[in-house]
């Protein structure tokens, strides 16, 4: 494919085919993943790659975390306390910065893709549990053979985020020019302790993203495509 075709194919796939990935083709996407630049060529990632019965283990707390999380809601004060001190549902610190509504026209532009994935998946505003558990399919990766997550050193600040964002998009765009696809996840940073459990994660780095990785189905849901804005809303006017 063209970069124009690449770019243009790469889309968030929510729905994989049970196909496992090679090793090879792994490794290959990272490689190429490592061209992207960072700043003054610090590199300050870390990746961790779960595959079979790791990722499933990983897949189970997780979706623990998600149900029991769920169940707080009707619990009192205290119980929530004790409840969430217990099954450890405190969130990853970096998600904390993302937690609740995005300000005015984000929050719009959310709140529209929700909507249309929604309505790609034949779901209904009003069926919470339907919602629900289409959010629950991120933790078990969407049935993707391979979960990804990328961690970065904090020290280097605002520059690891930006190193990390072109890190990752050199990844999604590798894997979709080899038929792959991914999903990029926010839902993947909400805990990290699961990971933890089996990958030994330089101490002080922190858990920014996380992905899903595989073949993508015939899945109707892989068709959706959210509307980007044009050039007219992107592009700063001049002074007058």
């Amino acid at each position: 494919m063209t970069f124009e075709e690449t770019n243009k194919n790469r889309r968030s796939i929510r729905d994989f085919k049970n196909t496992p990935v090679s090793d090879e083709i792994i490794n290959q996407v990272l490689k190429e993943a490592l061209e992207a630049p960072s700043s003054s060529n610090t590199q300050p990632f870390k990746v961790v790659v779960a595959k079979g019965d790791i990722l499933k283990k990983i897949g189970e707390d997780l979706t623990f975390k998600y149900n029991t999380g769920q169940k707080l809601r009707k619990l009192n004060i205290f119980s929530k306390i004790y409840t969430a001190h217990k099954y450890k549902l405190n969130v990853n610190n970096v998600y904390k910065t993302i937690q609740g509504k995005y300000p005015e026209i984000f929050q719009e532009r959310r709140v529209k893709t929700g909507f249309g994935l929604y309505k790609v998946l034949g779901i209904k505003r009003e069926d919470k549990k339907a919602r629900a558990a289409s959010l629950a399919r991120n933790f078990t990766f969407f049935d993707a053979p391979v979960g990804i997550w990328i961690f970065v050193d904090p020290k280097m600040g605002y520059t690891s985020l930006v190193d990390a964002g072109l890190f990752m998009q050199n990844l999604m765009l590798s894997a979709t020019s080899k038929g792959l696809g991914t999903c990029a996840q926010g839902a993947l940073n909400l805990w990290r302790e699961p990971v933890d459990k089996h990958f030994n994660v330089p101490k002080g780095y922190e858990l920014v993203c996380g992905l899903s990785f595989g073949y993508p189905s015939d899945h109707i849901v892989n068709s959706y495509r959210p509307e980007k804005i044009g050039l007219e809303e992107l592009l700063v006017s001049k002074r007058k």
